[in-house]
């Protein structure tokens, strides 16, 4: 297909990309900044084809396959963004599809000469506001001398009264602040508003770093683009430095858990900078400090980098209602026993509000006019502001005052008069709770779409970080958020997409990396599992075994209920109380032997129900929702085969089913597919983990599954006489994945002797109960941390395979029945469970062992 170049030029080769970019980009629209250009576009002023030298450079750069290329990268872009599992979901859910992260292909590109007005301007304004923090949470003279309104500090929710007179660790209340900048016609950059609770985008601009200046390296070299891996070293650095203990602080990042819109951020950071990733569930406090729980016990948490608002910190303090924080984390806080980043108490400075009493804050408190300036800002709570903004409304920004940066903007300009005036009446009602900003034209960038360039309007978010005590550096790059289609918005929530920042140096380029390269520092490191990572990674394991099992239960049903032994009762009623046992039908569905054929259909139609049956679907989303929980603990191909798994099969189910009644070949022909990606998640659980405590448990969660599982389903085929018909017979050697060894071994015998060698007593079967219970008992000891030939009190309930006798469990009683083996299955069925529960209580709630409990 031809694209718009190859009309335009004709394919001519020797059309230059820096001459096909003048030549085929729109410019800005009117009255904004080009950033193509780097120039304004007035509707009186030259509209030339030329281009910024910089843009002209990344374009001669492309290489070979020049603008031919660029489809091909966009792929590769969305490619990556998959494969990496990065998404932001403006509403998580957990059984709603994650949404992909928006990456547009093209860099905003910043010269030294912008860069260096920018880095100065945000360095001046983070120390601004932290030493406005600093005498609000102190002495108040600001509010004293009226050159801030109480109601903007006091009246606002963001303020914690708890907090005042506090001085946190380290003397230094942010360290991490952000700041949204956009650019006038005129070139110049204007704050629209800060960020300083928990401001996201750290992990996303190093995602689109990586992805960007893989498609695009030569440009990226000939640019000299500075890294940004120098400044995340700081901030751990400098957070470690001013935590209580020092060098041998221990960090985490807590995060609000994985339905959290940003979560793929905070477990990539986590990852990135080495830090522990936890929940509040995961913290207690004693004693004034923090700990946190492991498996191993309580052990002290010196620092928090937190993702989450101040709010949700502390139930006992803040929100009773805040399933998210940790009580009493405030007073350790104030005890100075932990620093938390940012300090909590910066949610007021986040009021659009703020930004018109800046100017004057700056003059009093730093002796300093300010570098960089906010966009003009009116607070109607003053009445001559009032005045002043109601016959100018259709010209600004309207926003909440005590809202957040941002929140619920609207835009003047798109009200009609009847709105206009409703706003008016609203404002006049409850001034304090409005803000006005002036109408900023934002910059636009050109972006890659269908072949075309395209210019959009965008906001760059900066971010200053803490390095030390009062001391902060500002990140080279930042997180570009781009307007969706006509929106003069840039906000993802709306819509928008994000681009890399690529701040170009006059110098050289720093080449600090977070490789350690300090021999001295490779000391064996044990990574520490939290009882909540533990707890979800056991769940993990059992659901992924689950989810085999119950898949393999359904496909081998369906099989013999279209095959030769469809007549057989045993059969029949062997696999009716299996699947009614393990949800794959409703309650109250008739027998297989009652009504064959409406129990089918039962079947297929529960296999992707996760509401109302526990069928394959339903482990499937909880094999899901665990994984989520650890996600910062698996690989990423991991990760995206549990989801590929899960999205798939349930989109297989509702298309066959969207088609007519879903039949049992096409029912087939879904679990045997799905057969392949729980085989590769075994795969990827035994062959890609480390040995851990926090595998140890997921590997007995599979194997405590698996022997609940099979004793259950062998006991069953005993006691239906399933087992003494052909048929059944060989049901349950399917079941247990073991037909071709069976029949490698014993040929065509059906005798049980043979059944029970292979299936209880073959200890180099992993199928046989034998197997798994020798398995089991070595993980729990390898767990407890047991001397060799020892186990450990949790693993004597389940039966020693080297008690069992093949002639013992063999043999029938007077009523011909297997007594000892029935009383042997039932044990193995009794233990798994009870097994379960002890695990719980030791290891998850530390209810089962004072002593990983620490007084108070």
């Amino acid at each position: 297909m031809e694209t718009p170049i190859d009309s335009l030029f004709g394919g001519a080769a020797e059309e230059s990309p820096a001459r096909l970019a003048a030549a085929l980009a729109p410019w800005a629209a009117t009255g904004h900044f080009d950033e193509l250009r780097a120039a304004a576009a007035l509707p009186d002023g030259p509209r030339g084809p030329d281009i910024s030298p910089h843009w002209a450079g990344f374009f001669g750069h492309l290489g070979a396959g020049g603008f031919g290329d660029l489809d091909h990268r966009l792929r590769n872009l969305a490619r990556q963004v998959r494969d990496n599992g990065i998404t932001y979901n403006v509403y998580a859910d957990d059984d709603g599809p994650q949404r992909p992260w928006s990456l547009d292909l093209f860099p905003l590109i910043l010269t030294p000469e912008a860069w260096q007005g920018i880095e100065r301007g945000v360095l001046q304004r983070v120390k601004l506001l932290d030493s406005i923090l600093a005498d609000v949470y102190g002495p108040q003279q600001v509010l004293a001398r009226n050159l801030l309104p109480p109601a903007l500090v006091q009246g606002h929710p963001g303020y914690l009264r708890p907090m005042h007179g506090v001085t946190p660790a380290g003397d230094t209340y942010l360290h991490i602040a952000a700041f949204d900048l956009a650019r006038d016609p005129q070139g110049h950059w204007w704050v629209v508003s800060q960020r300083t609770q928990a401001p996201s985008g750290l992990g996303y601009l190093l995602e689109n770093r990586l992805i960007i200046s893989r498609l695009f390296p030569e440009a990226f070299g000939a640019l000299k683009v500075q890294r940004l891996a120098a400044t995340y070293r700081a901030l751990f650095d400098g957070l470690r430095a001013m935590s209580p203990a020092g060098e041998d602080s221990r960090i985490a990042l807590l995060t609000p858990g994985p339905y959290n819109e940003t979560y793929f951020e905070h477990a990539y950071l986590a990852r990135y900078l080495g830090l522990t990733l936890v929940e509040g569930s995961d913290l207690t406090v004693r004693d004034q400090r923090l700990y946190l729980k492991t498996l191993r016990g309580l052990e002290p948490v010196h620092g928090l980098l937190k993702r989450m608002d101040d709010e949700f910190l502390d139930p006992l303090e803040l929100r009773s209602d805040s399933r998210l924080g940790v009580p009493g984390l405030l007073q350790a806080i104030r005890a100075g026993n932990v620093l938390v980043a940012n300090a909590p108490g910066s949610g007021f400075l986040e009021s659009t509000a703020l930004l018109g009493f800046l100017p004057a804050l700056s003059r009093e408190l730093l002796g300093q006019e300010l570098e960089l300036p906010s966009i003009p800002t009116w607070w109607c709570g003053e009445r001559a502001a009032l005045d002043a903004v109601l016959p100018q409304l259709a010209s600004g920004v309207l926003k909440n005052t005590y809202g957040g940066a941002g929140a619920g903007a609207v835009l003047g300009r798109y009200l009609s008069r009847r709105e206009l005036d409703e706003w008016a009446g609203r404002i006049v009602r409850e001034p304090d709770e409005h803000t006005v900003q002036a109408y900023q034209p934002l910059s636009q960038m050109p972006t890659w779409k269908d072949g075309r360039l395209t210019p959009r309007s965008v906001i760059l978010r900066v971010f200053a970080v803490s390095d030390g005590p009062q001391s902060w550096r500002v990140l080279p790059g930042g997180l570009t958020r781009i307007a969706g289609g006509t929106l003069e918005i840039a906000s993802m929530q709306r819509g928008g997409s994000s681009a890399d920042t690529w701040v170009m140096t006059r110098g050289e380029v720093d080449p600090t990396s977070l490789l350690r390269h300090d021999v001295s520092d490779t000391a064996h490191r044990t990574r520490t599992v939290t009882s909540r990572a533990a707890e979800n990674l056991f769940w993990l394991g059992r659901y992924t075994e689950r989810a085999e099992n119950t898949s393999r239960l359904a496909r081998l049903t369906l099989q013999c209920l279209n095959g030769e032994e469809q007549t057989s009762a045993p059969l029949l009623a062997w696999l009716g109380e299996l699947a009614d046992e393990h949800g794959l039908v409703l309650p109250n569905v008739p027998s297989p032997a009652a009504s064959r054929r409406v129990f089918e259909r039962s079947l297929v139609a529960a296999l992707a129900d996760t509401e109302h049956a526990t069928s394959v679907g339903f482990n499937l989303r909880a094999l899901r929702s665990a994984a989520a929980a650890v996600r910062d603990r698996l690989s990423q191909e991991h990760w995206n085969l549990i989801v590929r798994a899960q999205e798939e099969f349930i989109h297989a189910c509702e298309r066959g089913s969207a088609d007519g009644e879903y039949s049992s070949v096409e029912a087939l022909r879904v679990l045997e597919k799905l057969s392949g990606h729980t085989a590769a998640m075994t795969g990827a659980q035994t062959d890609r983990m480390t040995r851990d405590d926090g595998w140890r448990l997921l590997s007995t969660g599979r194997h405590l599954e698996r022997l609940g599982f099979l004793s259950s389903a062998l006991a069953t085929g005993f006691e239906t006489g399933a087992v003494q018909h052909e048929g059944g017979f060989e049901a349950i050697v399917a079941l247990f994945d073991s037909t071709i060894t069976f029949h490698a071994q014993y040929q065509q015998r059906h005798d049980i002797p043979a059944l029970l060698d292979l299936l209880v007593m073959d200890q180099d079967n992993p199928r046989s109960l034998a197997w798994v219970t020798k398995t089991l008992r070595g993980r729990l000891a390898k767990l407890e941390g047991s001397a060799p030939g020892q186990m450990p009190d949790v693993a004597l309930a389940i039966p020693d395979p080297q008690a069992w006798s093949l002639e013992a469990l063999g043999s029938r009683d007077a009523s011909g029945r297997y007594g000892a083996l029935i009383e042997l299955l039932h044990q193995c069925g009794h233990a798994a469970w009870q097994l379960s529960d002890s695990l719980g209580a030791r290891y998850f709630s530390h209810s089962g062992d004072s002593r990983l409990s620490v007084g108070a």
